[in-house]
């Protein structure tokens, strides 16, 4: 799985609008929608709310989550903590990225939210390669990766996997199949 299908997923997440227009409910295979009345908030997918937004039909409210103060003491905790802290969202990462690229308007502090995301981002991806090197030195044969989201998981998970299969192989000492030839000179 690659981040575009670890964001694809993200957009299914339900966020909360203003309409600024009238449309009785709307039923689709994943659930009805709506209904949606100027003025009034409504929960929609966020694949929704972004399109909505880019034609200028609706105002987005950012998740509770997505607050200065709140995102500090996540960002905070994360430090203090030798384990990886449970997170507001499984996707905070890729919800923010959307929401910041779409609705900067719509964001109070837009700029400082960016930076406490990333902060903690930065946080976790520290973390994550500190508890790799310590799993490969160790030997270890499995891993818990409890409060990890999807997309941190995607980001190492493709160099994690490659890492342990160069171990497995220098470990058990593999030679090269009989089907290589030699180079000899």
């Amino acid at each position: 799985m690659d981040a575009a299908e670890v964001e694809f997923l993200a957009e299914k997440e339900l966020v909360t609008i203003i309409p600024n227009f009238s449309l009785d409910k709307i039923y689709l295979i994943g659930g009805d929608l709506g209904p949606f009345n100027p003025g009034l908030p409504v929960e929609v997918p966020l694949w929704l709310a972004i399109n909505l937004k880019q034609r200028q039909k609706c105002r987005l409210l950012p998740p509770e989550w997505m607050d200065v103060e709140k995102l500090e003491q996540m960002r905070d905790q994360e430090r203090k903590e030798e384990t990886f802290t449970p997170v507001p969202s499984p996707h905070y990462m890729e919800i923010t990225k959307l929401l910041l690229n779409h609705a900067s308007d719509n964001i109070p502090k837009a700029d400082t939210i960016r930076t406490l995301i990333k902060d903690l981002w930065d946080t976790r991806m520290a973390k994550l390669r500190v508890s790799a090197d310590s799993f490969v030195r160790q030997q270890e044969a499995h891993a818990k990766l409890d409060n990890l989201t999807l997309m941190e998981i995607n980001t190492s998970g493709a160099f994690l996997t490659q890492a342990l299969n160069h171990m497995y192989k220098l470990r058990t000492n593999l030679q090269p199949s009989e089907s290589t030839q030699s180079q000899d000179f």
